[in-house]
């Protein structure tokens, strides 16, 4: 399946180009964006594997993950970075991820983000679960995850070790039907 495109009200989300990397980099390499994921800011040659890695990926057969571009858009800039993979030890289950640019937080582009990452995955890929890990002090990615309907599931005690620290993540994760409920 490929390519793969959605639009909300503000943004688009389509297939990244290695065309990406400085924008994914504004996002990957910032210390800001990347403190409450789970990784450490990247380098640049990091994000162009990243993005090549990705576009790459975009064409396997069976396609197992897609990453795409959050692009906002009135100004046609990628403003995030946003990942759906299946996952392996779940039928018809996948996980999502998603980083935006700091300057653009706080203004509900994280839920349409997220709102567009669960219409491929249950519209598309006729998904039944799609879940989320957020770190346990990433109170405006729970607050997303919840906004779009998905329940709080749990804790993964010590779950990602950054800077030297074990750090909880919290799971949020929706059903079919409760995404089908919430379009109606």
């Amino acid at each position: 399946m490929y390519p793969i495109s959605r639009s909300s009200a503000r943004l688009n989300l389509r297939e990244l180009t290695i065309e990406d990397v400085d924008a994914v980099l504004a996002i990957y390499g910032s210390p800001e964006a990347t403190e409450h994921l789970s990784f450490e800011p990247r380098t640049r040659e990091q994000v162009e594997q990243i993005v090549a890695r990705s576009v790459a990926a975009a064409t396997d057969l069976p396609r197992t993950e897609f990453a795409f571009a959050v692009v906002e858009r009135k100004t046609d800039q990628l403003i995030g970075f946003a990942r759906l993979a299946l996952d392996p030890h779940q039928q018809r289950g996948a996980t999502i991820g998603f980083a935006l640019r700091p300057d653009v937080w706080g203004v509900g582009h994280g839920v349409e983000t997220v709102r567009l990452l669960l219409s491929v995955g249950f519209g598309d890929l006729n998904l039944h679960r799609i879940w989320g890990a957020s770190s346990s002090h990433n109170e405006a990615s729970a607050k997303t995850m919840t906004s779009v309907g998905m329940v709080e599931e749990g804790t993964i005690r010590e779950h990602v070790l950054k800077a030297g620290k074990w750090r909880d993540s919290v799971v949020h994760a929706i059903l079919d039907r409760e995404w089908m409920a919430d379009l109606n």
